[in-house]
């Protein structure tokens, strides 16, 4: 295999992260809208850890974005 190709399929590899931090966000926001329906009430008390969810699973999303770029320019 040559050194280029190695090199571009690990670097596709490292951004698979990005994908799988969107779907971490959707099951956050789905499950937040699912508790949100349940108990009107302590919906507003439950929004912020949504968003600190939120953050926290786009902060690796972007991890992973970086260390991709990273790898393919080298």
């Amino acid at each position: 295999m040559d050194a280029t190709a190695a090199q571009l399929i690990g670097a596709g590899l490292a951004c698979l992260g990005m994908g799988l931090a969107a779907i971490g966000v959707g099951n956050i926001f789905g499950n937040y809208i699912g508790g949100a329906m349940r108990n009107p009430s302590a919906a507003d008390g439950q929004f912020t850890r949504a968003i600190v969810g939120v953050a926290f699973a786009e902060a690796l999303g972007l991890f992973a974005f970086v260390i991709g770029i990273l790898l393919l320019f080298r």
